[in-house]
């Protein structure tokens, strides 16, 4: 039964005539299939990040007064100006600009090596066609002539100077000034100093009266600073290149910054200290608080000295 009820079925769908489509349902556009959306699954949050390469300044608002013998006596508010944000970027910037502003143009004469009376003698000699002197036959004045002039010289009339806004500059300054309060960035410079006191270093205006170097050791070994000096004059070493020729021989790193009100007085003692510069508020420049550009020099400052930073 199963298999004549099969057979009447295929029967019937032979004998089913085909359908017609019309025009109109030929322009229809077919519809696309239904796609059943998924509901997309939210990400999960993840812990955020820890920054790095910027190591945490700390806020200090109150610093130890030392003595000559490198005892604290007092506390003492530090200024507004050593609370600015040490801005690396413009510091660099502004350094490069004062390095590049002391560059001394240099270069030949514009006749250089074309002094020479000089004729061709032309082809056919089986020589090459360049100027050779007329008492002879040496080449010159070419660039590829042995004795010839260089095919291109540095010249004198290059610009070598950069420019930088005041505020710029200023902003600059007031960054590094900033940075020598950060024990993290003075010891990123290589700075050895006693953990133990507090910076900038704050001494009292006596310091000022040093009159020998041997009162000024004895001073900074109280202060816990004199390592610093030690390892500036055993960094000191001979520098490479040509410039030992130029009266620049030896290369020694950067030390202590003294900073006071006096600076023909105080240099008596500390002038002849290796690495170590003393200034005055005045002349506070960005390379005496940044040298090469990197924030965090280890600085002392006088309690006068201080005061007239006050005014930044």
């Amino acid at each position: 039964m199963a298999e004549k009820e099969k057979e009447e079925t295929k029967k019937v769908k032979k004998t089913e005539a085909p359908k017609t489509v019309t025009k109109e349902e030929k322009e229809k556009p077919k519809k696309s299939p239904t796609v059943k959306k998924i509901p997309k699954k939210k990400p999960k949050k993840l812990p955020p990040t820890k920054k790095k390469g910027k190591p945490k300044l700390r806020k200090v608002e109150k610093v130890n007064l030392y003595s000559i013998e490198g005892k604290a006596k007092r506390k003492i508010d530090l200024p507004k100006v050593f609370f600015q944000d040490v801005r690396n970027d413009i510091i660099k910037r502004a350094v490069v600009a004062a390095q590049a502003n002391r560059r001394q143009p240099y270069g030949p004469t514009s006749t250089a090596g074309m002094m020479h009376s000089v004729s061709t003698w032309g082809k056919g000699r089986g020589v090459a066609r360049v100027q050779r002197l007329s008492q002879g036959r040496t080449a010159v004045e070419s660039p590829g002539n042995i004795g010839g002039r260089r095919a291109h010289p540095p010249r004198p009339i290059k610009n070598w100077s950069k420019k930088i806004n005041k505020k710029e500059r200023g902003l600059a300054t007031r960054s590094a000034l900033s940075a020598t309060k950060e024990t993290t960035l003075v010891a990123q410079r290589g700075h050895r100093f006693d953990e133990s006191i507090t910076l900038p270093i704050i001494v009292e205006n006596s310091i000022e009266k040093i009159k020998t170097t041997k009162e000024a050791i004895s001073t900074l070994e109280k202060l816990g600073v004199m390592d610093d000096i030690e390892r500036a004059k055993s960094g000191t070493h001979i520098r490479s290149g040509r410039g030992k020729m130029r009266g620049r021989r030896y290369r020694r790193p950067k030390s202590l910054l003294l900073v006071v009100t006096d600076q023909k007085r105080a240099k008596r003692g500390f002038g002849n200290l290796v690495g170590v510069d003393v200034t005055t508020p005045d002349h506070l420049s960005i390379e005496l608080l940044a040298p090469g550009g990197m924030p965090g020099r280890l600085a002392v400052f006088t309690e006068d000295a201080l005061k007239e930073l006050s005014r930044w």
